[in-house]
């Protein structure tokens, strides 16, 4: 099969994303004040639901299919707990308690068959009756629910940071391996885990796309940033060892040695500048 191509996107679009991810962040900050001891991902998932379709856009997640696994992802949002590394489902009973560090994973696809009102967008956001199709953005944090252990606090303040350092990586003329060579340093400074089986990736006019961006990694290899690609960005790391295991449900992924993890996440465009965060 062959490989699928990497996408430019224009300037019109690249404002599209921007105007989106505005909007995801906004949503995803709202889930996190709503984050507390008590609260179940059930809930959570519902008020991210709920914003998503109020900001004009689409759940990124909900029924999103995966080779191989037999159902669908049945929520908006992607909630993983403890050990959880990423997809955790939502589900009723799972209810949030003082201690726990939480991953919140959301992405959209805006506007949501809504008709551009600003500018001219390019053909590829134009569907057959000439309305904007919508473009994908993606996002992630890790938060502490109320007092959380000294090594929760410090695998979710590096993971932060080497997201950070990531994006700082990011400019026309890199290469992936520079992003992830960069984030792989800064993990190994704290002692962490650096999950290997998963990885960033292109994003917008679908929720994954080429390249893919390990978070390890040698300097000057992998594919050239160019301005007009948009990445997401996730590093993500255990207190641990890297290896993960795939739960029955097909898509929750959790520390095989049952260690915490911690995931963030932006969709940045690459620009003349270099990095443009576009959820934010």
């Amino acid at each position: 099969m062959a490989q699928e191509m990497i996408s430019i996107k224009t300037k019109e679009e690249i404002i599209v994303l921007r105007e989106g991810g505005r909007r995801l962040a906004q949503i995803l900050q709202k889930v996190v004040d709503a984050a507390k001891p008590g609260v179940s991902t059930f809930d959570l998932d519902g008020l991210a639901e709920g914003l998503i379709f109020e900001s004009g856009g689409t759940p990124a997640f909900k029924g999103y299919r995966l080779d191989g696994v037999k159902t669908p992802y049945p929520g908006s949002l992607c909630v993983s707990i403890n050990d959880e590394v990423v997809h955790g489902i939502p589900r009723q009973d799972l209810i949030l308690k003082a201690g726990d560090i939480v991953g919140l994973d959301i992405g959209m696809a805006w506007p949501s068959s809504a008709k551009a009102t600003e500018g001219k967008p390019s053909d590829q956001l134009l569907n057959v009756k000439g309305q904007m199709s919508g473009l994908y953005t993606d996002m992630a944090v890790t938060i502490g629910i109320g007092k959380v252990s000294p090594e929760a606090e410090r695998i979710i303040r590096a993971t932060k940071e080497a997201l950070e350092i990531g994006i700082q990586s990011v400019r026309p003329g890199a290469r992936v391996g520079d992003v992830s060579h960069a984030i792989q340093k800064h993990l190994e400074k704290y002692r962490l885990g650096i999950i290997r089986d998963l990885a960033g990736h292109g994003v917008g006019y679908k929720l994954h796309e080429e390249p893919l961006i390990p978070n390890y990694g040698k300097k000057g290899i992998g594919p050239e940033l160019i301005e007009g690609m948009v990445l997401a960005i996730e590093p993500m790391a255990t207190l641990g060892d890297w290896r993960i295991t795939l739960d029955e449900d097909g898509w929750t992924f959790r520390t095989q040695d049952s260690s915490l993890a911690a995931h963030f996440e932006h969709t940045v465009a690459v620009s003349n500048e270099g990095a443009e965060i576009l959820t934010v």
